[in-house]
C-alpha cells in the first residue's frame, strides 16, 4: 500500500521552517557527493508551457519528479505547476509514496528563496517578495515562520493585499519601494526584466526565482554581471536559468559564480562586504524536492492518507 500525499497532507506535514532546514542539508549533501542528480529534462509545450522530469537519488531513496509549467492557466481557472513527485526505495526501487508536485515545488522555492536570502544578506529591513502567485506566497509565508518581517508586491495590488492579509504581511506603498529593500526576491513569471541596468543599490541582495527555463529573465545581463553571483546548481542555471544569457553572451564564466551549497558546507565565502551586491539564481534542484518528500514522509503514520495499492 503506498500512501498518497496531497497538497494538503504535504503541507500539514512540512511546516516552512522545516522545509528550509531540510533543503539546507540537500544543498550540503549535493555538494559533498552524497546525493547525485542528472540534469533536468525540459520537455516543450510551446507557447503554452512545458513539461519537466527531475531524477535524484539520495537518502537510500531515488525521486522522479514529473511536472508542468503552464504561466496561463491561472487566466483558465487552474494552476500553473501540476504533477506528481515519485519516491522509491533505492535499495529494491520499489515506490515508497507519492506527493503532489505543486505543494512540494512552493514549499522548496520558498525554503530555498528564504536560505539565499538568509544566507547571503547584509541589511536589517524587511523583505520584499515580488510575485504573489503560489509560489511568491510560500515565499512569503516562510519569511514570515523564521520571523523575517516581510512585504508582498504584486502587479496586481488587490492579489498582493489579499496574499498580505492571510500571511500577515505588508504591502509596499510603490513598486520603486519594494524593489529598493534590502532583500528582494522575484517570484514572477520570468517574461519581463524586473532589474534593469543600474537599478540595484549597494549591499542589496535579491534571490531570482522566476527565470526557471528557457527565454525567461527577470534581471538584465548587464546588470547581473556587476554583482557577486551565487546559484543553486552551476549546470541547470547556466543552460536554463538566469545565468544563461550572460553565459551566452560571454558575459559570465564560471569562475565568477559561486554555488550556494558550496556556500553553506563551509566551501566557499558568501557576501565579501556589506555595500556588496549579491544575487541568487534558482532554477529549482530535484534534490529540493527529495528533501521535501522525506521530510513529509517522516509524518505519514500521523496523517490520514489515501493508500494506493499497486
Amino acid at each position: 500500500m503506498i500512501p498518497i500525499f496531497s497538497a494538503q497532507a504535504v503541507e500539514a506535514a512540512v511546516p516552512p521552517e522545516q522545509a528550509v532546514e531540510a533543503v539546507r542539508e540537500a544543498f550540503v549533501a549535493y555538494v559533498r557527493g552524497e546525493w547525485s542528480m542528472p540534469p533536468k529534462v525540459y520537455v516543450p509545450a510551446y507557447p503554452a508551457g512545458d513539461f519537466r522530469a527531475m531524477p535524484v537519488l539520495g537518502a537510500g531513496h531515488a525521486a522522479l519528479k514529473w511536472v508542468t509549467s503552464f504561466p496561463g492557466n491561472p487566466e483558465r481557472g487552474l494552476p500553473t505547476v501540476t504533477g506528481l513527485v515519485l519516491l522509491s526505495d533505492a535499495s529494491d526501487g520499489s515506490l515508497v509514496a507519492v506527493f503532489d508536485a505543486g505543494a512540494v515545488t512552493a514549499l522548496r522555492t520558498g525554503a530555498a528563496a528564504v536560505l539565499a536570502a538568509e544566507t547571503l544578506r547584509a541589511g536589517t529591513g524587511p523583505a520584499v517578495v515580488v510575485g504573489a502567485g503560489v509560489n511568491g506566497r510560500a515565499t512569503a509565508r516562510t519569511f514570515v515562520a523564521i520571523g523575517r518581517e516581510v512585504l508582498l508586491w504584486d502587479v496586481d495590488e488587490a492579489r498582493a493585499r489579499a496574499a498580505a492579509d492571510e500571511l500577515g504581511a505588508g504591502v509596499p506603498t510603490t513598486r520603486e519601494e519594494a524593489l529598493a529593500a534590502d532583500v528582494v526576491v522575484t517570484v514572477t513569471p520570468g517574461h519581463e526584466v524586473v532589474f534593469g541596468p543600474g537599478s540595484l543599490r549597494p549591499g542589496q541582495h535579491v534571490s531570482l526565482m522566476g527565470a526557471d527555463g528557457p527565454g525567461k529573465a527577470e534581471i538584465a545581463v548587464d546588470e547581473l554581471v556587476r554583482t557577486h553571483v551565487f546559484c543553486d546548481d552551476w549546470e541547470q542555471a547556466s543552460h536554463n536559468g538566469e545565468l544563461a544569457h550572460a553565459v551566452e553572451a560571454g558575459a559570465l564564466g564560471r569562475e565568477r559564480v559561486t554555488e550556494l551549497g558550496r556556500v553553506l558546507a563551509g566551501e566557499a565565502d558568501g557576501r565579501a562586504s556589506d555595500d556588496e551586491v549579491t544575487t541568487f539564481d534558482s532554477t529549482g534542484l530535484a534534490i529540493q524536492d527529495l528533501a521535501i518528500a522525506l521530510a513529509a514522509l517522516e509524518r505519514r503514520d500521523e496523517l490520514d492518507l489515501p493508500q494506493l495499492e499497486l
